[in-house]
């Protein structure tokens, strides 16, 4: 770090492959985030979404930066999450959201997405509140993220009383005549496959809701009208009021699509969120060791255009930050 604050922050990205829809959005973000900050240099490496490749990418990015930015998806965060605990470094999570990756390596990783257990939250408060019968079908994709938000799901539903059925991809619908539910948790092509499924049945589900529903790409690869469907996402606009710490919404989202022509999702905005946070706790911490900035990092209690934000002293999983519900209505997405 320069002795006036400037900064070169770095991250390894999908910028091909199968997370490159969301690994691309990170990526011109942080490009807007740099013309905002106006004291940052920005290093971008391609992880190719390949866990084989997302190691020796970031150790290059590491090599030549102050900062350090994890990549998107809770499978490539994993690796990246035990090469930083191998390497000494201070990673800031903005694309893994799985339990085990916020906090799996203590003192390296600090993370500001809700994690995985939690994203069902706002769905299953929103059907408790209306006092919906019948059974919540959770079905769930192969891979631990997806176990992970069907586990959360279940045990919040258990406690407020909603019966459930928990089932993997390849799993039956079988909910007969009877009124039922269905919240879906897994990669973006496995939800939008269970959500397809189950719309087609002679009796649909009275509520849908997809963690694929969160975004802007869910209507297309649907191929129909999702209109009624839910979504759930680590952000969506106006969900926020002022934050404490950087750039307001509208001055965001504006510049974001001045430089790529559309609207950011949720993954542009908490890769923003994250260089952000980053680049304030380094810039008070005076130095880039990860024994400096861990401790200001996990005292800190602030909120950015994403959110609230504020980690486990121990573990640096996210504690503050809450997932938003989302509907889909004449093919647009509005706040539930």
């Amino acid at each position: 770090m320069r002795p006036n604050g400037h900064l070169r922050v770095g991250a390894c990205l999908s910028l091909t492959g199968r997370f490159s829809q969301f690994g691309t959005q990170a990526a011109n973000a942080l490009r807007v985030w740099r013309d905002l900050d106006a004291a940052a240099d920005l290093v971008i490496e391609d992880d190719r979404s390949d866990p084989q490749v997302v190691g020796s990418a970031i150790k290059t990015v590491a090599s030549q930066c102050d900062v350090l930015l994890g990549p998107y998806s809770t499978q490539l965060m994993r690796q990246a999450g035990r090469l930083a605990a191998e390497s000494g470094w201070l990673l800031w999570n903005h694309g893994g959201s799985g339990d085990d990756v916020e906090a799996g390596n203590p003192g390296h990783v600090v993370s500001i997405l809700t994690p995985t257990s939690r994203y069902a939250e706002p769905f299953l408060r929103r059907m408790a509140s209306e006092g919906v019968g019948g059974t919540l079908w959770i079905v769930h994709g192969d891979g631990r993220f997806g176990r992970q938000v069907a586990l959360g799901a279940e045990a919040m539903a258990h406690r407020l009383g909603i019966k459930t059925v928990v089932a993997g991809p390849r799993g039956e619908f079988a909910p007969g005549r009877r009124p039922w539910y269905l919240f879906t948790a897994g990669t973006f092509e496995d939800d939008v496959e269970m959500v397809k499924r189950a719309i087609a049945l002679p009796h649909p589900p009275r509520l849908v809701c997809s963690v694929a529903a969160g975004v802007r790409a869910f209507a297309e690869a649907l191929g129909r009208d999702p209109s009624g469907i839910f979504g759930i996402a680590q952000w969506f606009p106006g969900a926020v009021q002022a934050p404490t710490l950087g750039p307001h919404e509208a001055t965001f989202v504006t510049a974001y699509a001045d430089a790529t022509g559309m609207n950011p999702d949720y993954p542009a905005v908490q890769a923003a969120a994250a260089a952000l946070i980053a680049a304030h706790t380094t810039r008070r911490a005076g130095g880039t060791s990860r024994d400096l900035l861990w401790p200001i990092a996990t005292r800190l209690e602030t909120s950015t255009l994403f959110g609230a934000f504020a980690v486990d002293p121990i573990t640096g999983a996210q504690l503050k930050h809450e997932a938003v519900l989302m509907r889909w209505t004449d093919h647009s997405l509005a706040l539930a």
